[in-house]
């Protein structure tokens, strides 16, 4: 039966993803046009974001970039269905231009393991196309609650690229597999910046707020002594869709062994992607929720929480 209806979603996802683009397009921009306008959680979560992280824009223009994030927010969902369902080969011609490919090659080359870092920016679907087209990965992450939309994205995610892709949970058993992909000169992906359960993570800027961020990327690397790069597909401007391939190399010290040093460089990278194109990022999610111990802060989304 899970299998049924993940084969029921794939459907109904493939249906969208064939639609032409300007319709997608416009599908998408009215769907972040309609959060907005609902006042949804992911709308005002986004709000509140953009108000810890940039604290000194005026009202007028935070509302005009909290509008673009919005309509960027449904674009990334209807052009994952698209990305999903369509060849691979087809998606990746989608990117029109691309930078720090170099880094990456070196660093295969090099043999000693490579992380890639892949922060929630761009469209990260597209950016696992490309790096299964260039070699076999691990890409960590988190299980859905719905066993039937784990089926969902395990098939999807893997459509193309089955030979090349190994997904891998964010569990222990998962964790020792990755070490040891490392170890054998292999790759993994990790999107590095949701916030950990208790006990995975410390406390580090981001925005210049404290966050609680995962130690284990830096963890993986100061072991394993891999590479670590961080990459996005940007989306570009224009009536085209069409994407830019980012990699750059890890900020000093993600490796370092005092945790605190590792998680800064860590969240120092993603920052730097995020303020590339800030309404690309993903400002929807509760980055800020956890707050450090004997502090007195306040969880910033409380009151957002008890509105709803």
């Amino acid at each position: 039966m899970i299998d049924v209806l993940a084969s029921l979603l794939h459907g109904g996802a493939t249906a969208v993803g064939r639609l032409p683009w300007a319709l997608q397009r416009a599908l998408g921009h009215g769907l972040g046009a309609l959060a907005r306008g609902l006042r949804t959680r992911e709308s005002v979560v986004a709000r509140r974001n953009l108000e810890l992280a940039y604290p000194g824009l005026g009202a007028a223009e935070r509302d005009a970039l909290h509008r673009e994030v919005m309509r960027t927010t449904g674009r990334q969902a209807i052009e994952t269905l698209r990305l999903w369902t369509r060849p691979h080969a087809e998606n990746l011609a989608l990117i029109r231009r691309s930078e720090g490919e170099a880094l990456f090659d070196a660093a295969l080359a090099a043999g000693r393991g490579l992380i890639v870092a892949a922060p929630h920016h761009g469209n990260w679907e597209l950016l696992n196309q490309w790096l299964a087209a260039r070699t076999p990965l691990s890409i960590l992450y988190r299980a859905p609650e719905s066993r039937v939309g784990e089926a969902f994205l395990r098939r999807v995610r893997a459509d193309g690229d089955a030979d090349r892709v190994t997904q891998v949970r964010a569990e222990g058993p998962g964790i020792r597999q990755l070490f040891r992909t490392l170890k054998d000169g292999g790759v993994v992906g990790i999107l590095p910046d949701q916030q950990p359960k208790a006990g995975d993570g410390v406390f580090a800027p981001f925005f210049g707020i404290e966050a609680l961020t995962m130690t284990l990327l830096p963890r993986l690397a100061e072991r394993s002594g891999a590479t670590v790069l961080f990459a996005c597909c940007e989306r570009l401007e224009g009536p085209e869709l069409g994407f830019a391939l980012r990699i750059e190399a890890a900020p000093p010290g993600i490796a370092d062994p005092d945790p605190a040093v590792a998680v800064a460089a860590l969240n120092a990278g993603v920052e730097h992607m995020a303020r590339h194109a800030p309404a690309q990022y993903q400002w929807t999610y509760k980055r800020f929720k956890a707050r450090p111990e004997g502090r007195g802060e306040a969880n910033p989304y409380a009151d957002l929480e008890r509105k709803r």
